[in-house]
């Protein structure tokens, strides 16, 4: 079953709970976009955002940190309830021992990849995953255009799983919207991220239902 994951940085922070019900009501998943400005140019929301979502909210928390030393949050992200924590495989020199930590605290461990990096650096560390992260623009920033390479990427980093005969899960984030949702599932991906494309909609709900297909 395709899972959708409206990406909260989206969201209408002025009226926040009015958001988090559209992914309560319509959606699978909430997407939470953890930046440090280190790691990438921006500065998203910290734990402060992250507690209030935790205490409405009644679909799974899926948080992307895009932060250095993803390995010093683990256990908080954790304690708030966050069930998938991901981080890109560039932001820490230990990615086997942080995705290690991650599954003993009970959350499912990803790992994350900017396009430019070659699908084939995610391989040794795919049967430490529940899920892999391609991202389908450049992280750290919303609204950009969505790059038509990630469908081959996807394809690709498919066969490998299966090769492997893994459960690892393929998630898309950054400019996902309904137009390109079938063919992104069609090569492969299980969870769909769109933050524009849903909170900017006139019915969001409709958007969400659309790129189930």
């Amino acid at each position: 079953m395709i899972q959708i994951a409206p990406s909260m940085l989206a969201a209408d922070f002025l009226h926040l709970d009015k958001d988090v019900e559209i992914v309560n009501e319509n959606a699978d998943l909430f997407h939470l976009d953890i930046m440090d400005g280190v790691f990438v140019p921006n500065i998203s929301y910290g734990f402060p955002v992250v507690e209030a979502i935790a205490t409405v909210a009644r679909k799974p928390m899926d948080a992307h940190l895009m932060i250095v030393h993803p390995e010093k949050y683990i256990e908080r992200f954790a304690r708030i309830g966050v069930s998938m924590l991901s981080f890109h495989l560039n932001a820490t020199d230990k990615p086997a021992q942080t995705l290690l930590h991650i599954r003993e605290t009970g959350m499912k461990a990803g790992l994350v990849i900017n396009p430019d990096m070659p699908v084939d650096s995610l391989y040794p560390y795919l049967h430490l995953c529940d899920y892999i992260i391609l991202m389908s623009v450049y992280a750290g920033f919303g609204g950009q255009k969505f790059i038509d390479d990630t469908y081959g990427r996807i394809r690709t980093l498919k066969a490998e799983i299966d090769r492997q005969g893994l459960p690892v899960q393929i998630e898309v984030d950054g400019g996902v919207c309904p137009a390109n949702a079938k063919a992104l599932v069609d090569a492969g991906a299980e969870i769909l991220v769109a933050g524009s494309a849903v909170f900017k909609a006139e019915d969001p709900a409709a958007v969400i239902a659309s790129m189930r297909g």
